[in-house]
């Protein structure tokens, strides 16, 4: 070997050491990035102000501790939300171990309000199951959910997001969420718009005229500005580099800022806001209502054409049944009388529908306890259109009508006999089902009083799908329903994309 080929082999050997570097690190698995950068998560608080239209309606905290092989994270919120002249005090609490490699191992989320508790607990095996229990009332449920990657929990996708690799501008990102409260997993694209540095409070003082803290003393952050999208919904945040929310907005409104505690928790508890406890000022229900460009009676309304604008409209149920879409009009007819005669009688059989006959996570139909409640308003009908009507009639004078922020579980309603239209919906489902007959539910818009309003309600399995209301106490609904979804939470999750967003003009009636 002479000195030239002596060269061009050294040369080799420096260039594959260099190649091999470079991969190691910058083509290194997420896992692994993972692993080394969340040994640099350190321990720590953040504390949130929420607000609703201009007035806080809550206070949160984000509590970080590291352990020697695990991460422990506690997340909770609470929320004093204004609705139709009530206020609805609602606390949800998060509390997940992972490795120190940020791997989801097990979770709690519980939410609490007027005398309802919804629990979920959670544990990973490996990267391919996740096993959920869920708690409502007395019941509980297990479910085991396979799983193609690991997943993310929605409180915990800024500190994946940061420590999974170095953030850049104009950067799109995408994380497996699980979402504890609707019980499902979808893919998330996180696109990072802006870099800064932004000021928050560091400490606080009281201030004897105002009977409230203020800031004392600012400190600096450098942030990211995030856009989260999936299925057309898109939040905000500004994000720190210690994966913690700065601040975040969603449309229906509400913000969340990072602040001191004093400010916060203390102005929070101390607070003597009479418009909020006076049901006056921001109003969830009514700030996200869309107003009407005609006055519609209900009563008689037997089509509504309906001009659809400002949103994508592509994934939701339009069409189908009693609805059809046309270009951006909906068309929605109230079911004729030969829809409501069934060709069949309960219990059914029907393989298509199968899937609307069985129990399912907080649509307890197997519970004796719905069975037996069913039976008892059905009696001794095999008439799947009797029993759906006294099934309706049942829960529109047996529920009473209340504003609920929570997780609907038809167990739960059953025995608190209280509710809003998701708590109607969710228990018609189930009784419906523990009966024989498909049933599912449905979510989009009810016009009520000169505006429509979100809204859920069932659907059953007749001579075809109908649409029911045992809110309203109706058999079928009426044509101002407007299904935009059909399913559960995860479906009707979704909606949050038109908020805000939607127009809705009536072209024609009948």
């Amino acid at each position: 070997m002479n000195r030239r080929h002596l060269g061009i082999a050294i040369l080799a050997v420096w260039l594959a050491a260099i190649g091999w570097m470079v991969r190691r690190e910058y083509f290194r698995p997420r896992a692994a990035i993972l692993a080394d950068a969340a040994l640099r998560v350190p321990p720590g608080a953040a504390y949130y102000r929420l607000d609703l239209g201009g007035q806080q309606i809550g206070f949160a905290s984000s509590l970080v501790d590291t352990l020697a092989d695990t991460l422990s994270v506690q997340d909770l919120m609470i929320l004093e939300v204004p609705a139709l002249g009530t206020v609805q005090r609602v606390e949800a609490r998060t509390d997940a171990k992972l490795t120190r490699s940020l791997r989801l191992r097990t979770f709690e989320a519980t939410i609490r309000g007027a005398d309802v508790r919804f629990g979920v607990r959670g544990e990973v095996s490996g990267d391919s199951l996740l096993t959920v229990e869920i708690e409502s009332a007395d019941s509980r449920q297990r479910e085991e959910i396979p799983l193609d990657e690991p997943i993310v929990l929605p409180g915990l996708m800024p500190l994946s997001l940061v420590f999974g690799g170095d953030l850049e501008v104009g950067r799109t990102y995408t994380l497996r969420l699980f979402d504890p409260l609707q019980l499902g997993q979808r893919d998330v694209d996180v696109t990072v718009i802006a870099e800064s540095t932004l000021f928050v409070p560091d400490s606080a003082e009281f201030e004897p005229e105002t009977s409230l803290w203020v800031a004392a003393r600012w400190d600096t952050l450098r942030a990211w500005r995030v856009r989260q999208e999936t299925r057309g919904m898109v939040l905000e945040a500004w994000i720190d580099e210690m994966g913690q929310v700065v601040q975040a907005t969603t449309p229906v409104g509400f913000t969340m800022e990072r602040t001191a505690f004093e400010i916060a928790f203390e102005n929070f508890r101390r607070r003597e806001d009479v418009r909020l406890a006076s049901g006056q000022g921001a109003d969830l229900i009514r700030q996200t209502a869309i107003a009407s460009n005609a006055r519609l009676a209900q009563e008689t309304l037997g089509q509504l054409k309906v001009r659809l604008g400002g949103v994508d409209l592509v994934g939701f149920e339009l069409s189908g049944g009693r609805q059809e879409l046309r270009g951006d009009t909906l068309i929605v007819r109230r079911e004729a009388d030969s829809l409501l005669a069934a060709d069949y009688q309960i219990p059914a059989s029907a393989p298509e529908n199968e899937r609307y006959l069985v129990a399912e996570p907080l649509v307890q139909s197997d519970d004796p306890r719905i069975e037996a409640q069913a039976r008892q308003i059905v009696g001794r009908t095999r008439n799947p259109r009797r029993a759906a009507e006294r099934l309706v009639n049942w829960v529109y004078e047996e529920i009473d009508k209340r504003v609920t922020v929570s997780v609907p579980s038809a167990l739960e309603v059953l025995d608190t006999r209280r509710g809003d239209c998701n708590e109607h919906a969710v228990l018609y489902v189930a009784l419906a089902r523990a009966v024989g007959i498909p049933a599912r539910t449905a979510a989009g818009l009810v016009y009520v009083d000169g505006a429509f309003y979100y809204h859920a309600w069932p659907e059953v399995y007749l001579n075809g799908w109908v649409a029911v209301d045992p809110t309203f106490g109706q058999f079928p609904a009426d044509a101002a329903h407007l299904r935009f979804t059909i399913g559960g939470l995860a479906q009707q999750a979704e909606l949050i994309r038109l908020i805000g967003r939607l127009t809705l003009d009536v072209v024609d009636t009948e």
